[in-house]
């Protein structure tokens, strides 16, 4: 009788330790260094989401372009501080599949010094940081330092083309080539989430869109509206040194 109890005990834990390890299949979490995380899973993005809206364009303007059209009067501090400025951020746009807002009412209305001089990398002059923030920044839902925390975050997803980084002389290439340069090298932008724009001789921006995560993503109507349908566009050389 001792022999038949002890063999139900027996079975009971086996049973119980079958339960248990079907629970842990289902949800436990590995123990120890296991993989690039020490055994944790992913880190999931740490992008701050915004609200309000349903994707951003992130505007990329060559800027000795701009300087050349006639803009320079308006802002010396990128057009003759002497930085070799190529592309450069023009901003990060909250967008609706159809439009877009702009001008939001915000309680921040002005960027710090210290905060604007700190996007002086990649943006090329203090006005265009506040500028950018008031208009489309104070759409994102996100405040000040967020948004600005999104910019700089949507910048790094983007490479530029290595022809494109300083160019020494004028040049004047289809601007289809331009999109496919970027295509390139940017692995996981649609054809249609991509526009290079241009004015009557000058190319502008390239204007790549994303999803609120940062994410590449269609976009057609900034693609059918801003895109350049010119067969060539000048490219002036860099400025500074």
């Amino acid at each position: 009788m001792t022999w038949t109890r002890n063999r139900r005990q027996r079975a009971g834990i086996a049973a119980g330790l079958g339960l248990a390890l079907l629970a842990c299949v289902a949800g436990c979490k590995p123990a120890g260094n296991s993989g690039q995380n020490g055994g944790q899973a992913p880190a999931a993005s740490s992008v701050p989401i915004g609200s309000g809206f349903d994707f951003y364009v992130l505007s990329l303007s060559w800027s000795p372009s701009y300087c050349e059209a006639g803009d320079e009067e308006n802002n010396s501090q990128q057009c003759r501080g002497g930085r070799p400025y190529a592309f450069v951020v023009h901003g990060l746009w909250p967008q609706y599949e159809r439009g877009y807002p702009q001008d939001c009412q915000t309680d921040q209305p002005r960027v710090p010094t210290e905060a604007a001089r700190s996007m002086l990398d990649i943006m090329p002059a203090i006005g265009l940081v506040g500028h950018e923030w008031r208009k489309h920044g104070s759409c994102s839902g996100l405040d000040q330092g967020q948004y600005f925390e999104v910019l700089r975050a949507a910048r790094d997803k983007v490479n530029i083309p290595p022809e494109y980084r300083r160019l020494q002389d004028y040049l004047t290439p289809d601007p289809n080539d331009v999109e496919r340069a970027f295509l390139r090298d940017n692995a996981g932008i649609p054809e249609d989430g991509i526009a290079v724009t241009c004015d009557r001789r000058y190319l502008r921006e390239v204007r790549i869109c994303m999803t609120k995560d940062l994410s590449f993503r269609t976009c057609d109507e900034v693609d059918r509206r801003a895109a350049c349908r010119l067969p060539k566009v000048v490219m002036p050389p860099v400025r500074g040194g």
